[in-house]
């Protein structure tokens, strides 16, 4: 967020919590608050949610890859799978 809106949005968000403290609404306002965190830290260190999930998701992705070859599974057989939990 550049320049007037992000300071909109907080200005909005502070209005928010407000509101909700007023009529005593403790969960909307925990949750306004935490959104006004992440907007704040998002905003002064570049980090965001989708970026998190990207590195998580990569990660994953890089440990699963080769994972037959390093446990020694050629290929995977439902048919002989069940055969070995009928017996």
């Amino acid at each position: 967020m550049d320049g007037m809106l992000y300071y909109g949005v907080l200005v909005l968000l502070i209005g928010l919590a407000y509101m909700f403290f007023q009529h005593n609404s403790t969960g909307l306002l925990l949750i306004t608050v935490v959104i006004g965190i992440y907007i704040v830290y998002s905003h002064t260190t570049g980090h965001t949610a989708t970026e998190f999930k990207n590195e998580v998701v990569n990660s994953i992705d890089e440990e699963a890859e080769g994972f037959n070859e390093r446990k020694g599974i050629e290929r995977f057989d439902p048919e002989k799978m069940k055969e070995q939990v009928e017996h």
